[in-house]
């Protein structure tokens, strides 16, 4: 790689970053390739990304200062997950992390947060983005529905007493 190519590399990874809900720092040593694949598969489909990364340039990318939490984290063949929503990436990891030994959670970030591997952990048992958008529509459509319920009732005995005066006088 020559110097034009990492200062593109970095500025790639400064927009990842910038833009990422939450980034999972990953350790990936012996995974083939068709168990990348699968991962960025998961990912892709729940759109999220993985993608292998340099430690020194993506250390470059963050402007982390030696012996900052950031050095902990990368450290070794290191690749990076993110999404747009903070709880895809997390959560999609962490289930890979458990079907796979050789795939390994060593920790994230979310904005200026370092996490380890408990906080990814964590954070992937929240729910995510999708998920609490359609409890919210399920909290506001419900007393809509009972407000509609409310105002046919009087209509409906209505016409349950207009029905029983019917019968009564036919029979």
């Amino acid at each position: 790689m020559d110097r034009a190519q990492k200062a593109e590399s970095i500025e790639t990874l400064k927009g990842v970053f910038a833009d990422a809900g939450a980034v999972v720092v990953t350790h990936n040593l012996g995974l083939t390739v068709a168990d990348m694949e699968d991962l960025r598969g998961r990912l892709r489909k729940e759109g999220g990304t993985f993608k292998v990364v340099k430690n020194r340039l993506a250390l470059k990318a963050l402007e982390a200062e030696d012996g900052s939490d950031y050095h902990g984290l990368f450290k070794g063949p290191v690749g990076i997950a993110y999404a747009d929503d903070a709880v895809t990436a997390a959560k999609i990891t962490s289930e890979y992390a458990k079907a796979n030994d050789k795939f390994i959670v060593l920790g994230g970030f979310m904005g200026e947060k370092v996490l380890d591997a408990k906080g990814v952990d964590t954070l992937s048992k929240l729910p995510s983005l999708d998920q609490i958008r359609a409890s919210l529509l399920g909290l506001l459509n419900a007393p809509a529905t009972k407000i509609a319920g409310v105002v046919q009732a009087p209509a409906g005995q209505l016409a349950r007493v207009f029905n029983a005066y019917a019968t009564k006088d036919a029979a």
